[in-house]
């Protein structure tokens, strides 16, 4: 049986009005994600992979074009409406792992289901936080976490509203190696084991090679679209995960 569309995006552009020039930091893209896919979006900086990963967050508008989201066409909702698609329908996580210095990691994941009137926010948290390992750490601020730590944080935080869809703007980019294995793993699992959409953000191959689809952009074009068979499953150990490149200055474009 096919897989519903998660996202269907159609002719896609978005211009940047800079004085008198226009940048085009998309142009005319198309593109389809079907529910339970994970894939990641590539390209050159400047390539306009975090323009659309903006736009497919509804995070920024395109300038032309059709967005539907879970059949939902939300290119023209306005302000509000966009952010309760936001809110209930999708979860972020960045490079920059944006936590609030002076809250708990427990703080942090119940934050976003504030927004939704829940009220055992706490709990849902808790459940959230043992789903990525820090159980044991649901107490700490972010000083008192490693990088990987607050990252898995961040992940909790993404997931704590059952969201169809997870963006990753490089999620791994200031990890080490190891971590960065370990927050692929987590991805992964969410991926397999709870059916969640996953689109990744990333300029590295090795972060690509754990995804199942890679859509290559430059110049604010699709250049390329192919399946790709995850690099774990190509071990002969599924002990033995591809490497992950260390990480760099480089920002998103």
């Amino acid at each position: 049986m096919a897989q519903k569309t998660a996202i269907r995006l159609r002719h896609i552009a978005k211009v940047y009005k800079l004085g008198s020039q226009e940048v085009h930091a998309l142009r005319s893209v198309d593109l389809e994600i079907s529910n339970g896919e994970f894939l990641a979006i590539m390209g050159p900086s400047g390539s306009g992979k975090s323009t659309l990963m903006n736009i497919i967050g509804c995070l920024d508008r395109a300038t032309s074009g059709t967005y539907e989201l879970d059949g939902i066409n939300v290119s023209h909702l306005g302000d509000a409406q966009l952010a309760t698609v936001r809110n209930r329908r999708l979860g972020f996580v960045f490079q920059s792992f944006n936590l609030l210095p002076r809250l708990t990691a427990i703080e942090q994941v119940a934050m976003p289901m504030g927004y939704r009137g829940v009220t055992n926010r706490k709990q849902l948290a808790k459940v959230a936080l043992n789903l990525v390992g820090l159980g044991s750490r649901m107490h700490h601020r972010p000083t008192q976490l490693s990088g990987g730590q607050q990252q898995r944080v961040a992940i909790a935080r993404a997931i704590v509203g059952n969201p169809t869809l997870i963006l990753a703007d490089e999620p791994t980019g200031a990890l080490d190696t190891k971590t960065s294995h370990d927050v692929m793993e987590i991805f992964r699992k969410l991926n397999e084991d709870r059916g969640i959409t996953i689109a990744f953000v990333t300029h590295e191959h090795d972060v690509a090679a754990y995804t199942r689809r890679i859509v290559s952009l430059r110049d604010g074009e699709i250049v390329s679209d192919v399946p790709n068979v995850p690099s774990y499953e190509q071990q002969h150990s599924p002990a033995a995960p591809p490497p992950i490149a260390a990480p760099r200055t480089e920002h998103a474009s």
